[in-house]
């Protein structure tokens, strides 16, 4: 890869500053074996619609950080041939460059701890739309219906607020895009795992935006996920010295507190119609 495509490859995933002089180390040498299987691994499942990350043992962090900047480029052309825009298919990955600014933030240091999120990505079915990203995934057989065997999983990049007009004109984009780029798999349903739908949070903060982002779904089950508030509230990992941690918003007074009485964070799992 010349320095011009590299340069051209940073733009498109949004790496940036001393992320970039990292990239371009790994990618002065050929991919070893570990990155040439991450690649094979990346490429049987393009175009599939995987549900899940990929997991693995034996290849490192910094492994699967090359392999993903190796594969980025079939990625976005993959995209074009669906008909999926340019300028779209860059702001879905993009986030790979967003997770290494986080990765630093939360580690001090260059890497990729969310490498498996960033897997989903490169199979070609999770896309940023204005606010949102939005994962085309067969529904499960409990959400299967005659009306459509396909379901939107929605995910909520940290990048940004979530005001009623900003989460209305991503669903909106959402609707009109998958029609457009995959009429073969008719959604009608959302689904949203997250932390924010955790009833607890609706009833602290009813006024807030992320309260108005959960009213949309309905919840069908909550499950325990003690550290997800902290980590996406602080970008902490753990629950240990919490009490380092700031309580200057209300969000974040909310988060600590619960935990300070006992109590646990859970990930709501909900659904709305399309």
């Amino acid at each position: 890869m010349t320095g011009t495509g590299r340069a051209e490859l940073f733009s498109l995933l949004d790496i940036t500053g001393a992320d970039a002089g990292e990239c371009r180390r790994i990618l002065a040498s050929p991919p070893n074996a570990s990155v040439q299987r991450a690649l094979a691994a990346l490429e049987e499942r393009l175009g599939t619609f995987p549900t899940a990350s990929i997991t693995s043992s034996d290849i490192s962090e910094v492994e699967w950080v090359e392999a993903l900047l190796r594969f980025a480029p079939a990625v976005h052309e993959y995209h074009l041939a669906q008909g999926v825009d340019a300028d779209t298919s860059a702001a879905t990955l993009a986030d790979m460059g967003l997770q290494l600014r986080i990765n630093r933030r939360v580690h001090g240091q260059f890497g990729l701890d969310t490498w498996g999120w960033l897997t989903l990505h490169m199979a070609g079915n999770l896309f940023r739309l204005g606010r949102l990203q939005f994962h085309l995934v067969r529904a499960e057989a409990n959400q299967s219906s005659a009306k459509s065997q396909w379901v939107l999983g929605v995910h909520i990049p940290e990048d940004g607020g979530l005001s009623r007009a900003l989460v209305d004109a991503s669903f909106e984009e959402a609707r009109s895009f998958f029609a457009r780029c995959f009429p073969d798999k008719p959604v009608a349903t959302a689904t949203c795992d997250s932390w924010m739908l955790d009833p607890y949070l609706l009833a602290k903060l009813p006024e807030s935006n992320i309260a108005g982002f959960a009213r949309r779904f309905t919840v069908d089950r909550c499950t325990d996920a003690p550290t997800d508030a902290v980590y996406f509230t602080f970008r902490h990992r753990g629950l240990e010295n919490l009490d380092s941690l700031p309580r200057e918003t209300s969000l974040q007074r909310v988060v600590l507190e619960r935990i300070d009485d006992g109590g646990t964070w859970q990930l709501g799992h909900g659904h709305l119609a399309l």
